[in-house]
């Protein structure tokens, strides 16, 4: 079966094609699409599950057919697990529960014996590739050599986003289109032989047809196909990502995986023609024997068991410690009693840090995290702003808008980057003026860093002292199909859920701050992974501000009372924004304060100061660069320093070493240090019996929270393939991705400078409740489930009335022991000045 369509002059017209049982394109566009990389252009870069395409699968089991279909290294070696075990990293009892739980008990001495001496070898070869490889093998040609550079460049030009002085001549005409026009119009083939030309030029095109010339027998195609794109997965996986998403680039492209495949094909065939005439053999006609089917189930191997349990002795040797400090550090939770202040955070590991020394300054306040879009969902437009963007969770379609009004900064200029100088003459004339003071600035900057307008700074996505456009009293008026503004119920329902979520009801203090987050670098192209996910990789500022104006709003207030949630009238709610990179904080609309609250707000800004010296102190453990003893605060100038000096590839550590999500009430964990290791997600069972809003935390934290441990999970392992690798020799291709020199393939996942300190851990997930109200809250959701079931990251269950501990496995909970010794210590400030590597956990006497 074949639908054709008829051509229209100048277009190039594919086909749906499905010639017979054995090759369905679009069957194959869709598993292409279903494992390439998902990752979006940079400035939509959202932390996900790296293997996606394996969720189905329990964990294990998807990292073993990863690893033998794609290639891809899925854990620690053998040697980084033996030399665990040799520190005591992994412990002997959590080495033989590991196996227990692999192979069963009688299996134990053997097992143990195995892995500790024996040499085991993984005899499965990647399928990948298998097909493909005869080029060079039968035909002793490099394709990739041959088609890839002139590829790259031609779909990077064709999406670039501003990067380029020439636009690509393509208007508003799709990739295929496009390139049809510039082969009929241009001078010069981009063809070195005549056949793709004279195809390119034909206006018809099937994918059938040139896999017939190419590979020749249809039972390889699928195959032959996968080869192809996953020789270059990064920008087959950015093609996907935008023909599916196209609003994740500013200029949109038309540009499909098929198109893609088309011309690639096109190529290959002329590197065919141009080597050996038009007179060639096809693949098929040197395959003697089939190969493997890439998707036939990977056999199980001593190899793969044996990463298994060493993973599994890894993991719970961290895991077993946190469990043991929350039994052993258990503590009644604390009489309500008038507060200081309160402060709400992101539930981001990198503010569980900051959260403590604030309570340590001032143990009358209390705070609070929750997921840092604070549960208001909209599109922002700033001032001037011709883009909006999404400030939510990238899975959220919100249907609201807010915009910018009043701002009268002007964005700072750099002469460095004048296009002028593009031109002949202007060239010329700037490089011999401009140019030096641009070098000069250049080599001052390297001894005196400073702030400049090429820093990409989480201050400057919202003027502070601009108004927001956060009511509507005509909900009917929309502005590209979205609505301006919150109509009073729904700025009710957005306050009362957050509020409830995280068990803030009553005892409201004086001042209650919303805290969001973002991240200040220079020369760092994946800044965006460094702002909060939960706002799709941008500053929570707006939505700190937004939140605040809403629960600030007397008929909100009133409303609410008749809910249960009396907010007193003397507190108000004011915003605020954590730069992490630089640990500084900037608060919104101090204007509006009582003065009661002005002059106490003056005073909760020092304690905000201290905590935040404390924090870069604690966090400059980490650096090299930088001692760590000494004063806080002038360890702290010189982490800020840092942040903006042009040769430093790390200008913080973001997530690493995260390994753990705690949702239950502050007492839990106040008493335990944790080393910056947990996202926590403040939570009262008391207020939720029935896990209502337990329920929408678990949908949020097994994705984001997961996803982010699981990039960081499998960048380590594989920092080549699954990973971006060392950002050194990256160049920022069209603005939206970044690849190795200037014919590379776009790199994926993290970076090294990312993930160096991280230890591969998957995910737990400590809840405080019963466990037959977890059970029933994951099970309302089969995509949150699989997250469970799967053991993609763990669940432990902590009965907030006995402190008993119950560990969810095969679908049930069951009684959990921890075995681990406890530390503690008077002074943990002593511990973190000595260490450089991940502390263990600590009570906090």
């Amino acid at each position: 079966m074949s639908i054709n369509k008829v051509a229209l002059p100048g277009n190039v017209v594919t086909r749906i094609e499905s010639h017979s049982e054995i090759f369905n394109l679009t069957e194959v566009l869709h598993d292409l699409k279903h494992y390439l990389p998902a990752q979006a252009p940079l400035k939509d870069f959202i932390h996900h599950n790296t293997l996606h395409a394996f969720q189905d699968m329990k964990f294990f089991d998807a990292i073993r057919n990863a690893s033998v279909k794609f290639g891809y290294n899925i854990s620690l070696s053998l040697n980084e697990y033996r030399a665990a075990y040799e520190s005591g990293r992994i412990t002997e009892k959590n080495l033989e529960r590991a196996i227990d739980s692999r192979t069963g008990s009688t299996n134990v001495a053997n097992w143990k014996k195995r892995l500790l001496i024996e040499n085991f070898e993984n005899r499965n070869l990647p399928r990948i590739g298998a097909v493909r490889s005869l080029w060079k093998k039968e035909y002793k040609i490099d394709m990739d050599s041959l088609v890839h550079p002139n590829l790259f460049r031609i779909i990077c030009s064709f999406l670039d986003q501003g990067i380029s002085i020439w636009s690509f001549p393509s208007g508003d005409k799709n990739f295929l289109n496009a390139i049809r026009e510039l082969e009929t119009q241009s001078h010069v083939s981009l063809f070195r032989s005549k056949r793709a030309s004279r195809l390119i030029k034909s206006g018809h095109i099937e994918v059938y047809q040139l896999l017939e010339i190419l590979v020749g027998d249809e039972k390889y195609f699928k195959q032959y196909l996968f080869d192809q794109q996953f020789a270059h997965q990064g920008w087959s996986g950015m093609i996907s990502t935008i023909e599916s998403q196209p609003e994740t680039l500013i200029d949109r492209k038309k540009f499909t995986l098929q198109d893609l495949i088309i011309f690639e094909l096109l190529m290959e065939i002329d590197a065919m023609d141009d080597h050996f005439g038009e007179k060639w053999q096809p693949l098929c006609s040197h395959i003697s024997t089939a190969p493997v089917d890439l998707f036939d189930s990977a056999p199980e191997s001593d190899y793969y068991t044996a990463l298994s349990i060493w993973q599994e002795a890894f993991e719970w040797g961290y895991h077993d410690e946190v469990l043991s400090a929350l039994k052993a550090g258990r503590k009644p939770n604390p009489e309500k009693s008038a507060r200081s202040f309160q402060a709400m955070f992101c539930i981001d590991d990198r503010e569980c840090s900051l959260r403590r020394y604030i309570e340590k300054a001032d143990e009358k306040c209390e705070t609070f995290s929750t997921p840092g879009f604070f549960g208001v969902e909209f599109y922002f437009q700033p001032q001037n702003g011709k883009h909006i963007t999404k400030l939510c969770p990238a899975p959220v379609t919100p249907k609201f808008l807010v915009k910018e009004l009043g701002n009268n900064n002007k964005l700072k200029k750099d002469p460095h980057f004048n296009k002028n100088s593009h031109s002949f003459h202007g060239g010329w004339l700037i490089t011999q003026t401009l140019g030096y003071w641009s070098a000069f600035k250049l080599l001052l900057n390297i001894f005196r860093p400073t702030m400049s307008a090429t820093t990409a700074s989480s201050f400057q996505h919202m003027d502070r002292n601009s108004k927001l456009t956060v009511e509507t009293h005509h909900p009917e008026h929309k502005e590209r199909n979205l609505q301006v503004g919150f109509t009073e119920e729904e700025m009710i329902i957005r306050v009362e859920n957050l509020l409830r979520s995280i068990g803030l009801i009553e005892n409201f203090a004086p001042i209650v701050y919303v805290v969001g987050h973002g991240s200040s670098s220079v020369n760092n192209p994946h800044y965006s992974a460094y702002d909060c996910g939960a706002c799709s990789g941008r500053a929570g500022s707006v939505n700190a501000r937004v939140l605040c104006h809403m629960a600030n709003n007397l008929s909100v207030r009133k409303a609410l009372r008749t809910r249960g949630i009396d907010i007193p009238a003397e507190t108000q709610f004011v915003g605020g924004l954590h730069d992490t990179t630089r640990d500084e904080i900037e608060f919104f609309d101090e204007e509006a304060l009582i003065e009661k609250n002005a002059i106490q707000h003056k005073e909760n800004e020092q304690i905000f100061l201290r905590a935040l010296d404390e924090n870069a102190k604690e966090r400059s453990r980490r650096f090299e660069s930088i001692p760590t003893k000494g004063n806080a605060k002038s360890v702290h100038d010189k982490v800020k320093l840092r942040s903006v000096s042009l040769f430093e590839p790390r200008p913080e550590l973001n997530h690493a070493t995260n390994a753990l999500c705690i949702v239950g009430r502050r007492s839990l964990t106040s008493n335990i240090f944790l080393d910056r290791r947990s996202f926590l997600n403040s939570f009262d069972y008391k207020v939720d019996p029935e896990g209502k809003y337990l329920t929408n935390i678990l949908n949020a934290a097994a994705p984001v929270c997961g996803g982010i441990n699981l990039e960081y999970f499998f960048s380590r392992v594989d920092n080549q393939k699954l990973g971006a690798g060392t950002k050194l020799p990256h160049n920022v291709m069209g603005l939206f991705g970044v690849a190795n020199g200037i014919d590379g393939d776009l790199r994926t996942g993290l970076p090294s400078q990312m993930i160096e300190v991280h230890d591969p851990v998957r995910l737990m997930i400590i809840v405080e409740h019963f466990n037959e109200v977890v059970l029933q809250t994951i099970q309302k959701n089969p995509e949150t489930y699989e997250w469970f079931i799967n053991e993609w990251v763990k669940l432990v269950t902590v009965n907030p009335e006995t402190g008993a501990l119950s560990f969810f496995s095969e679908g049930e909970f069951v009684p959990y022991e921890p075995t681990a010794s406890v530390r503690r210590t008077d002074n943990i400030g002593e511990v973190i000045e000595r260490e450089t590597e991940n502390i263990p956990v600590y009570i906090l006497n």
